[in-house]
């Protein structure tokens, strides 16, 4: 991927994972350089970073936090399965320093999501429901990404079915029935590189605006210059 914007020097958490690596990688390749590093029973610190990355689990994020009011930087969120209480904790952060927050830094599940909304929207009387699939090793179930369809939906009792098998990285359908015919919207990551790109999308947007809680959708429909 073409960097955008000048370089900058930037902090990870969760780099050994495999989002982490993936977008490790990302960043590099647009000549950002890795100044702070931590996942655990490891940290390597060699300066002050202009932002912070968290590609971790919801253990860390305490850590993830602490790190961000030492630095006072923007934060980027990827972690998935966060409580309620850590949520209002991102959102105490958020009004001292930028923080982009998503469950899905996919540009194709954005659409999903607003197709899903339009779709409601035309055939409110269909049967809805949402299936989600991911890797073995993924713990939280439903997937965050999977919560974000069902939110976007007026109606709130709609099921969602999850899978775990081999190494997927992960598919979401969300699946409108009517009588006599079913319409299916499918999104596959065919790559952990789609997140990562999005996670870097999101780094270069975040690192010069103001404090503030801000979607991927910010990111993704935010108008140009």
């Amino acid at each position: 991927m073409e960097g955008n914007m000048e370089s900058f020097n930037y902090g990870l958490i969760g780099s050994n994972g495999r989002l982490g690596a993936e977008t490790k990688k990302a960043f590099t390749e647009a000549g950002h350089k890795l100044l702070l590093e931590y996942y655990k029973d490891y940290e390597n610190i060699i300066s002050a970073p202009d932002l912070i990355v968290d590609c971790s689990l919801p253990e860390v994020f305490a850590k993830s936090v602490e790190l961000v009011k030492r630095y006072n930087v923007p934060f980027v969120i990827a972690t998935t399965g966060l409580t309620e209480k850590q949520f209002d904790e991102l959102k105490e952060l958020s009004q001292s320093v930028p923080v982009v927050q998503s469950y899905n830094y996919s540009v194709g599940i954005q659409i999903l999501l607003k197709l899903a909304a339009e779709t409601e929207k035309i055939v409110p009387d269909w049967d809805i429901e949402i299936t989600e699939t991911h890797h073995r090793f993924k713990k939280d179930k439903p997937s965050g990404t999977a919560l974000m369809i069902k939110d976007v939906l007026s109606k709130k009792d709609v099921n969602i079915s999850s899978l775990r098998l081999g190494n997927v990285a992960g598919t979401h359908t969300v699946s409108f029935g009517g009588l006599g015919e079913v319409l299916t919207i499918t999104h596959d990551a065919t790559s952990r590189r789609t997140f990562a790109e999005g996670i870097l999308k999101s780094a270069e947007f975040i690192i010069t605006k103001t404090p503030g809680l801000y979607s991927f959708k910010d990111v993704v429909f935010s108008k140009k210059g």
